[in-house]
């Protein structure tokens, strides 16, 4: 039995508290979703189970936490590892190794356990979650996907009877989110009790039994699984709650621009990992300046190293790039782009938000970081310190930093990962707003909602070359369709 009494929690650097008076109990064995929008406490419910609060982020706690009897609290974190298992929003925040069979086994080994037992335990995982293939391999190469199934193997290893995940699905494309299902079912066909925070839900229509609503802190709502789905799409909107259905999501392409005939160039982009397999080989791309281009594929298309390629910010690159008629060598194309990775906690650096958007400034300009900061709905935290934040806000954080660097190329990687609908639209908003200032944006993507409010040309990269790239229009919105329809049949 898990069960929360009375729960109230404040971070150190907050007045405020982000959760206020939680009362949840729940059976063993039963799958537990909490929804809500970006900063309504799931995370932070997630971490009091998780032993996280207070043995890594302080604050002030009144009520009781229990995990089967225990303390997450007084509990220490070694006592903790075989009864809580958490699979994070970025799986790589949870590696201590370098290659995928050391990750599997390191918590066993930690643990003191005997060669056979951790031996044994490897072979059943590897097999009974058919990850064979990507053993023996370096997790620096993985793509999200494949990150996310080795943190999943590396949890179950130690079959801990709690599951703990913190928006598992927000990396993922469709095929990545059809294998989180299959590991969510494992997990509760093995008994297990699994809480889930996430917003984005709709893989999750069956496998729930229970859906927690929260907002500001607080608990609104306890429903049914099967309750939940059945309720009306304005529900979900007042609550921030993303569920589309591909099969009646509209690409309406209802603001199309007029053709561009100019572009960044960009050519003999040739790159591979240490003498391996290519993983790009691109003889000539186009990226239309003045637009919003989604870059779409499967997770390890090459989209992320693409990306990096393009800011400069890949080794040995030998890529010649061409914008407004100049040839700009790799190590200048930073001062024409800026890029917001994926994995936003490595683009965080200061004590506080609004010294974030500053810190790049050769001239501090506070009237312009407030303007941002208002604008992504930020204000209340600029004094905040990043890490405090949950993962919807931090995203908003580095995107405000990337708007602050007024930069000419602006490249996002997954942008929309962490947040809820109201803030997906919001960026949608800004993203146009900034083409019309002339700006361009390369936007890396499985997010189908997004795209289809805020993007003119698609780019679909496939085993590390170009497959196809065409502006969005009431001629090409099929093939789009088409694309996630067929991703989504996975599921």
């Amino acid at each position: 039995m898990i069960e929360i009494r009375n729960f109230s929690f404040s971070y150190t650097s907050s007045d405020q508290s982000t959760v206020k008076n939680i009362n949840l109990r729940i059976p063993d064995g039963q799958c537990v979703l909490l929804t809500g929008m970006s900063g309504c406490g799931k995370t932070t419910i997630i971490r009091a189970l998780n032993g996280l609060i207070p043995h890594y982020y302080e604050g002030k706690s009144l009520g009781s936490v229990s995990v089967f009897g225990k303390s997450p609290q007084t509990l220490a974190l070694y006592e903790l590892a075989p009864i809580v298992g958490c699979v994070f929003q970025n799986p790589r925040s949870q590696f201590f190794n370098v290659d995928t069979d050391s990750e599997l086994v390191f918590a066993c080994e930690n643990l003191g356990m005997s060669k056979e037992d951790i031996r044994l335990r490897f072979n059943k995982i590897v097999s009974s979650l058919h990850i064979e293939r990507l053993m023996g391999k370096s997790l620096f190469h993985l793509s999200s996907g494949e990150k996310q199934k080795i943190a999943c193997a590396s949890v179950a290893v130690l079959s801990p009877n709690l599951v703990l995940m913190d928006e598992p699905s927000a990396n993922l494309d469709f095929s990545a989110i059809a294998n989180l299902q299959g590991m969510i079912q494992f997990w509760k066909d093995e008994g297990k009790t699994i809480v889930i925070a996430e917003h984005r839900i709709h893989y999750l229509k069956n496998l729930v039994d229970r859906v927690v609503l929260l907002d500001a802190g607080e608990m609104i709502g306890d429903y049914q699984g099967v309750n939940f789905f059945e309720l009306p799409s304005s529900f979900y909107e007042t609550h921030g709650i993303r569920i589309p259905d591909i099969k009646q999501l509209s690409f309406g392409a209802s603001d199309p621009l007029s053709p561009t005939k100019d572009f960044l160039e960009l050519y003999d982009v040739n790159f591979s990992y240490h003498n391996t397999q290519s993983v790009l080989n691109i003889p000539k791309f186009q990226l239309p300046l003045g637009r919003a281009t989604a870059l779409i594929g499967s997770n390890g298309a090459g989209k992320s190293t693409f990306a990096k390629l393009l800011c400069g910010l890949v080794k040995k690159d030998k890529s010649k790039l061409i914008y407004k008629n100049k040839i700009i060598p790799p190590k200048k194309r930073r001062d024409l782009t800026y890029l917001v990775q994926q994995e936003v906690n490595h683009q965080l650096f200061t004590e506080t938000v609004m010294e974030e958007l500053l810190i790049s400034q050769e001239e501090e300009n506070h009237s312009a970081a407030e303007a941002i900061l208002q604008e992504l709905h930020l204000d209340d935290f600029k004094d905040e310190h990043p890490m405090s934040l949950s993962g919807g806000q931090k995203q908003r954080v580095a995107v405000a930093s990337a708007l602050m660097s007024n930069r000419d190329v602006l490249i996002f990687d997954e942008p929309t990962s962490g947040l809820d609908l109201e803030n997906m639209q919001r960026f949608a908003e800004i993203i146009k707003r900034i083409i019309l200032l002339g700006k361009t944006c390369l936007i890396i993507t499985h997010d189908p909602e997004f795209i289809a409010l805020a993007c003119q040309h698609i780019v679909e990269m496939k085993d590390g070359q170009i497959k196809e790239q065409y502006d969005l229009n009431q001629m090409t919105v099929q093939k789009l369709q088409n694309f996630f329809r067929e991703e989504d049949s996975s599921q």
